[in-house]
């Protein structure tokens, strides 16, 4: 998979290489400069072998939900705990890397939800919207309306997903957001946030709703069942996820739920996104 994606030399950053079989190494042809394997991806510098690497791999997709490090430990026989936690969080930051290679477009849905997380200790808590607890979270959906053929209605479906949790609640970081991942040809769909006003500045068509019932039933569902299906699968498989940590889950459940409809194929896509990603 590097040699299709192409290896590039850390040294005179050309590509062209030749592999030496006895070392299992990439040799330059230009500057005889030799790249290991692992050299240049999340699993350079552990100790940790490939079979161990690819049964986590395979233990974090062969399921639609979370999986816990204390569980891949034990599948894997492994001593030390860290050791378990710190690879599949080289592998959850692949999955990141893999899905920040794409914006999204067209029609989007765009909200807010709040995560609990742990405080350290020691921490005076806040009540409310600003308790350290709660992690703020810009949610995106790229919903699609499709004309059923058949019955000459309009489905609705849903082809991507973007979860970004953000440093606070200002206008500020929700601008930063929707600049960075949502084309600006684009048309959001929200709620009307006063942290919401300035979208339309930034994309095409900004369409803004009072909050409901029926708003969150239809024009933002599907943000609003991805919150819950994340939340849901938190809660049920993490005993304790800390803030600084929150957007690594949510890069594995954003992920997996692009690629819904892959099947088994989403473990080869995850040793490619392995493969050409850096720690």
């Amino acid at each position: 998979m590097r040699e299709k994606e192409g290896v590039i030399c850390k040294k005179c950053k050309r590509d062209h290489h030749y592999w030496l079989k006895a070392k299992e190494q990439w040799q330059c042809a230009e500057c005889s400069f030799r790249t290991t394997l692992r050299s240049g991806t999340v699993m350079e510098y552990s100790k940790m072998s490939f079979t161990a690497w690819y049964m986590a791999m395979a233990l974090m997709t062969f399921s639609k939900k979370g999986i816990s490090a204390k569980e891949v430990q034990r599948q894997l026989g492994r001593r030390y705990y860290h050791c378990v936690w710190n690879l599949m969080h080289k592998i959850r930051s692949a999955m990141g890397n893999r899905d920040d290679k794409y914006m999204l477009k067209d029609m989007i849905e765009f909200d807010e939800a709040y995560f609990t997380t742990t405080a350290p200790k020691g921490t005076k808590l806040k009540r409310g919207k600003g308790s350290q607890k709660q992690v703020n979270t810009a949610v995106m959906a790229e919903s699609t309306p499709l004309e059923n053929i058949k019955t000459q209605k309009t489905d609705s479906a849903c082809r991507y997903f973007k979860m970004k949790a953000l440093a606070d609640h200002s206008s500020e970081k929700v601008n930063e957001t929707i600049e960075k991942w949502i084309d600006n040809r684009s048309i959001v769909f929200s709620d009307k946030s006063k942290s919401y006003l300035d979208i339309s500045s930034i994309i095409e068509t900004h369409i803004m709703e009072k909050s409901s019932n029926e708003l969150t039933n239809s024009t933002l569902k599907w943000v609003h069942l991805t919150i819950r299906n994340a939340k849901a699968d938190f809660s049920s498989t993490y005993h304790k996820i800390k803030a600084v940590y929150l957007q690594k889950y949510l890069d594995e459940f954003c992920y997996k739920l692009n690629r819904r409809y892959f099947g088994t194929k989403v473990f080869d896509r995850l040793v490619l996104a392995v493969a050409m990603s850096n720690w």
